[in-house]
């Protein structure tokens, strides 16, 4: 991803004619930032679908996941969705805790079963639960391992099969780094992913792994979560990230500024 992005940089660059009001080195700055965003998806950036049906959201232990489900419950209402939350992780009893202590906050419905280990027995009750509460989008919550083994995998396999969720989101730790990489393309080959989600970004990590995920899959990247507050999850916008990463609006904004002027003349 890396080799590439220099290649198709370097080409742009290049060919550019320098303006009179900026150095070199800016107008480099603007190349690269322009061709970050492209990476990211470009200035069309899909805008989230939240047309009620079922999402799936899947990922690694550690990554936000559950948290997110609440975030996203709360986004979607707000767009005039009824979701209702659905513990589908049936290893972990804190995980259907936190789950039921984001929906009190919320204000959104939680389905859980707490005997049950089979998430199709789960998850066909919450259906039919859904249906009757006038619930028109279900969140799964799914389960997450220390690392990608086969047997979650063809338990979030059969989950799909059952559900056939609108949304599969890969809810990953902008932190994860290279790892990161692995994992999406996993998640993508074993379940067809419809899009990123990607969580802590308001920590010190610029979201490099973000570039390579999206380049890799090329699966959209629909959310950002840039906060811990449950309103702290938004739309994700290419051009936002690609400032965070260089980290350089200043440089972009003056470039921009000089490249008007030039137009103008």
């Amino acid at each position: 991803v890396a080799k590439d992005f220099i290649e198709r940089t370097k080409q742009r660059a290049l060919g550019q004619e320098v303006l009179t009001s900026v150095t070199p080195g800016q107008q480099i700055v603007k190349v690269v930032h322009d061709e970050l965003i492209a990476l990211m998806g470009g200035e069309t950036q899909v805008t989230p679908n939240y047309a009620s049906g079922n999402w799936m959201m899947v990922g690694l232990h550690g990554c936000g996941k559950t948290t997110t489900c609440g975030k996203l419950a709360k986004l979607l209402s707000k767009n005039g969705r009824k979701p209702l939350l659905v513990a589908c992780d049936v290893y972990r009893p804190a995980a259907i805790d936190q789950l039921e202590t984001l929906g009190r906050q919320v204000q959104i419905p939680v389905f859980a079963v707490r005997d049950e280990k089979d998430v199709t027995k789960i998850a066909k009750q919450a259906l039919s639960a859904a249906q009757a509460q006038g619930r028109d989008l279900v969140i799964f919550d799914t389960a997450g391992r220390l690392h990608i083994d086969e047997e979650l995998v063809q338990e979030l396999v059969r989950l799909r099969d059952l559900v056939k969720p609108q949304e599969i989101l890969l809810v990953a730790d902008a932190a994860t780094g290279q790892e990161a990489v692995n994992i999406a393309e996993h998640f993508d080959k074993a379940l067809g992913l419809t899009g990123i989600v990607l969580t802590k970004l308001d920590g010190d990590a610029r979201g490099g792994a973000a570039l390579s995920m999206r380049a890799v899959t090329g699966k959209p990247i629909k959310f950002a979560g840039v906060g811990e507050k449950l309103d702290d999850l938004e739309a994700f916008l290419p051009e936002r990230m690609a400032g965070r990463i260089l980290g350089m609006g200043d440089v972009v904004g003056l470039v921009e500024k000089a490249q008007e002027a030039f137009d103008a003349n």
